[in-house]
């Protein structure tokens, strides 16, 4: 159910369009290539398990979350919900 002068359906392919959006900036992100031995952040040794999982990862596992906490997200709202626009 849309509102006002929305088609129906409007509303899910908002929705549809903001997780097909966040897929691609993760897909993105992902390492491609050859497999580093070695951290290229701290200089510890990736484990094989890792390289064999991840083709192309650079970090260890540890730095790896940390760039993963850092990572910013789009607060753009599709919706144009009352609650965004009074902010």
């Amino acid at each position: 159910m849309a509102g006002g002068w929305t088609r129906d359906g409007a509303v899910q392919d908002q929705i549809d369009d903001t997780v097909s959006d966040a897929v691609s900036a993760a897909r993105s992100r992902m390492p491609k290539g050859e497999s580093a031995e070695y951290c290229d952040e701290c200089g510890e040794p990736i484990p094989e398990k890792r390289r064999n999982a991840l083709p192309g990862v650079r970090t260890c596992v540890e730095c790896q979350s940390g760039r993963d906490t850092a990572v910013k997200h789009s607060a753009y709202n599709r919706r144009g919900s009352k609650d965004s626009q009074l902010r």
